[in-house]
C-alpha cells in the first residue's frame, strides 16, 4: 500500500500544480492561488482516499487513518465551497481602496446570497413540513438528504453531459468541413464579443477621465482618483497600442465621485472592462 502511497501523492499533488501553472494568470495573487491550489487537492483527494478506504475494508484492517482523511476531504471541501471561495471572490471583485472596506463588502454580498437561498430553503422546508402532517423525520436529515441529492444530481449531469460531449465533439472534429464552419463562426462571436469589450471599456476610460478632469485636487475623494488615474496609466504601459474608440458618456455616468462607495464602483467598473477586453483579445 505504501508503493501506492508513493505514487499516487506525488501524482495527484504534480496535477494540481501542473493546472495551477497552466491556468494561472501573471497577476494572480498568491493567496488565490494556494487557495485554489488546496481547493483542487482536496477535490482530487478521492484518488488516493478511495483506494485506501477500499484496501483497508478488504483486508478488514480498522484504520482510524481513513476516517481522519475522509473528514478532513469533507470537511475542508464543505468549508472552501461555502465560506472561504466565496469570500475571496467577493474580495477580489470588490473595487474598495481598502482591505477592510473589500471585506465588508464581500461579507455584505455573501449574506445577501446566503440570507437569499436559507429564505427559499425555509419555505421549502414548511412546505415539506405542511403537506405531511405526521412527518417525524429530524431536520439534521433531511438536510443531509438534500445535500447528497444535490451532489449526486449535479455530479450526474456533469458525468452525462462529458459522456455526450466528448464524443459528439469527437465526431464533429473528424469531419473538417464541418470543423472549419464551427471554428468560422466561433471566431465570428468572438469578434462581435471582443468589439463589445472594447467599447465597454473604452466608455469606463472615458468616464474615469472625465471624472478626474472635473475634480479639483482639494476634493475629499481626490486620493481615491489618485489610485484610479495610476490604475489608467498602467493599463496604458502595459500596452501603448490600445487606443478608446468611440467612448461616450451616459446620462448617469458622471454620479461617481459623490461618495467613496460610488468610487469604488466606478474601479470595480474599470477594473472588470478591462479584464473582461484582454480575456476575449487573448
Amino acid at each position: 500500500m505504501w508503493v501506492f502511497y508513493l505514487i499516487s501523492l506525488p501524482l495527484t499533488l504534480g496535477m494540481v500544480l501542473f493546472t495551477l501553472k497552466y491556468f494561472a494568470g501573471p497577476e494572480v495573487p498568491r493567496y488565490v492561488m494556494i487557495t485554489v491550489g488546496y481547493t483542487w487537492f482536496c477535490s482530487l483527494s478521492i484518488i488516493v482516499i478511495v483506494p485506501a478506504d477500499i484496501w483497508t475494508t478488504i483486508n478488514h484492517i480498522e484504520s482510524g487513518g481513513i476516517s481522519f482523511f475522509w473528514s478532513w476531504s469533507y470537511w475542508s471541501t464543505f468549508l472552501l465551497t461555502w465560506t472561504v471561495v466565496p469570500l475571496i471572490q467577493g474580495f477580489e471583485d470588490a473595487g474598495d481602496f481598502t482591505v477592510t472596506e473589500r471585506l465588508k463588502t464581500s461579507v455584505h454580498v455573501n449574506l445577501v446570497f446566503y440570507l437569499i437561498l436559507g429564505f427559499i430553503g425555509l419555505i421549502g422546508l414548511i412546505l415539506l413540513i405542511s403537506m405531511h402532517k405526521n412527518w417525524g423525520g429530524g431536520v439534521l436529515g433531511f438536510a443531509m438528504g438534500c445535500s447528497n441529492t444535490f451532489g449526486l444530481v449535479t455530479g450526474a449531469f456533469l458525468l452525462g453531459f462529458g459522456l455526450s460531449e466528448i464524443p459528439k465533439g469527437l465526431w464533429k472534429n473528424s469531419d473538417w468541413t464541418i470543423r472549419q464552419k464551427v471554428l468560422s463562426h466561433k471566431i465570428a462571436k468572438m469578434a462581435v464579443k471582443l468589439d463589445d469589450a472594447h467599447q465597454d471599456l473604452s466608455n469606463a476610460i472615458v468616464v474615469a477621465q472625465a471624472t478626474s478632469t472635473q475634480m479639483s485636487k482639494r476634493d475629499p475623494l481626490r486620493p481615491y482618483m489618485d489610485i484610479i488615474d495610476n490604475m489608467l496609466a498602467q493599463m496604458f504601459r502595459e500596452d501603448p497600442s490600445f487606443k478608446p474608440q468611440g467612448g461616450q458618456l451616459g446620462e448617469n455616468d458622471m454620479d461617481y465621485d459623490t461618495d467613496e462607495k460610488s468610487m469604488a464602483t466606478l474601479r470595480r467598473h474599470l477594473r472588470g472592462a478591462r479584464e473582461e477586453y484582454y480575456r476575449y483579445k487573448r
